[in-house]
């Protein structure tokens, strides 16, 4: 197990993530001391001379050893003496491995979000492709992918004020679980998770309720609604309806914001449940395949076919949707770079609104994760990445968010595309971290956009301790409306005002 070195520093976080983007699975110990073992260590060096700050780091692994250096002026910040040495990390591991991760040195989530920011610093495009190019080792491809994205959301986040907010619901339940899923969801075969799906609901509707009534007191504006899991369409038609009917009581605005309801599922869409979405006011579903391959869907734990999700589409668009998203996720097992050409082709030929394509994640949480050893080449996947975003912008797609996860392969990236006027707000709203997000449910997390910093309250993960200890859920409503309540008073009476008006 290779071991990483710190002499003179800590700078763990940034190096560990660094260099799993070479060895994406990989373990490593961590010494503090700057004591080296006999072999397979990297060593980060930071050393004060009177020349300046010296930053070096030395590779001792199997069958290959390598160093570099560099000096930086005496007083540098420790910010940029870590980006110096993430900079000489990735060369030496790229030079070792022949794999060239095309973020570069940016291991965060929300790359975009460092393009937005230069821009409206008043940088060109040239000046910010320049600073991430030298700086962060960004190739031009994925350059150009960001600023694609930036300037596509750009005019939605200028109309954002301080108090507008978005709304979250969360389902977190499923008819099955994937193989390579780690959210907080859980299967609906078993019988106590069916006994517990409708206390379930009744305290989610009481926490719709008590978050309404937080938005009102707050002054907020509800500008985007999303419905998501887990599978929301597990939920009976009755079920559904009695959720659906009581987000338009708490939320009378609600038929003038995107209002989104994650179909999900093919193995759970019934004409029934589709009308009863129809009805509530929804203005945009997904329908996921994620693959359009029978085979690769079997090996996921899927229970459906590519005819299933077909048919639910044609259906969708029979009953009157015209809004509708699909996934994709790149990467699959069992998948090929022809076989994910197949069913992104699928997609596009299917034509609906959104195609969202998503790098294959893989969490320790998942199935999939105990089952691997060292993660495969990565550059399969990025040709399937670099297939979708050519094939779906010459078909009229732009992409308009991107967001990336840890343990993603290849560092890559989740892209949605949209045909223009079909961008999903929400979506943009939560990656680019630009909106309070007031969320309801077991795993949601409600986030206080404030003035420089971003304050999050957590609910409980599983259904049963969010039944079981409600009013607590009650209680951390309170601890979010005291973060809310800091947003600037000077904003919140001009926009009543312009309510009033």
């Amino acid at each position: 197990m290779t071991t990483l070195v710190f002499a003179g520093n800590r700078y763990k976080y940034e190096m560990e993530n660094v260099a799993k983007l070479f060895f994406p699975l990989a373990h490593f110990h961590f010494d503090y001391e700057g004591r080296c073992p006999a072999a397979d260590y990297i060593l980060f060096a930071k050393e004060d001379r009177p020349e300046g700050v010296c930053l070096s780091v030395r590779a001792d692994l199997p069958g290959y050893r390598a160093e570099s250096e560099n000096t930086l002026p005496a007083g540098t910040p420790d910010n940029l003496c870590e980006e110096e040495l993430a900079r000489q990390l990735y060369r030496l591991l790229e030079a070792h491995t022949g794999i060239h991760p095309q973020w570069g040195i940016l291991t965060g989530v929300r790359p975009v979000k460092l393009v937005q920011k230069r821009l409206l610093e008043g940088k060109t495009d040239e000046e910010v492709r320049a600073e991430l190019k030298s700086r962060d080792l960004v190739s031009d491809h994925k350059l150009d992918l960001a600023l694609k994205v930036a300037h596509v959301q750009a005019p939605i986040l200028s109309g954002i004020r301080p108090r507008d907010y978005s709304l979250y619901l969360s389902i977190p339940y499923c008819p099955s679980r994937c193989s390579y899923c780690s959210f907080v969801s859980q299967s609906v075969t078993g019988k106590k998770a069916v006994e517990l799906l409708p206390k379930y609901l009744m305290a989610l509707i009481k926490e719709l309720r008590e978050t309404a009534r937080l938005a009102e007191r707050q002054g907020m504006r509800l500008r985007s609604v999303y419905l998501g899991g887990g599978t929301p369409t597990v939920l009976s038609a009755s079920q559904l309806r009695q959720l659906t009917g009581a987000v338009r009581q708490y939320f009378p605005g609600i038929g003038a914001v995107e209002y989104t309801i994650e179909a999900g599922r093919p193995d759970t869409i019934t004409p029934e449940k589709l009308e009863v979405i129809k009805e509530s006011g929804a203005t945009r579903i997904s329908i996921n395949p994620q693959t359009f391959s029978d085979e690769v869907l079997m090996r996921i734990g899927r229970k459906h076919t590519a005819r299933d999700t077909a048919d639910c589409f044609h259906m969708a668009r029979e009953m009157g949707f015209d809004d509708i998203n699909m996934d994709l996720i790149a990467g699959l097992p069992g998948d090929s770079y022809e076989g994910f050409c197949r069913s992104l082709l699928t997609a596009r030929d299917l034509s609906p609104e959104n195609i969202t394509v998503h790098s294959l994640t893989v969490k320790r949480s998942s199935a999939l994760y105990a089952g691997l050893g060292e993660m495969e080449d990565y550059r399969p996947v990025q040709k399937m990445m670099d297939f979708a975003a050519g094939t779906l912008m010459a078909a009229g797609y732009d992409p308009y968010y991107l967001y990336r996860q840890k343990n993603t392969v290849g560092n890559l990236e989740n892209v949605g595309y949209a045909r223009p006027g079909h961008w999903g707000e929400y979506n943009i709203y939560i990656t680019e971290e630009a909106q309070s997000i007031l969320a309801c449910g077991a795993g949601a997390v409600s986030k206080a956009v404030l003035p420089g910093k971003i304050e999050r309250v957590y609910n409980f993960k599983y259904p049963y301790e969010y039944i079981g200890q409600f009013q607590d859920i009650l209680e951390r409503k309170g601890e979010l409306e005291e973060k809310l309540s800091l947003l600037p008073a000077a904003e919140r009476r001009r926009y009543e005002t312009e309510q009033d008006l």
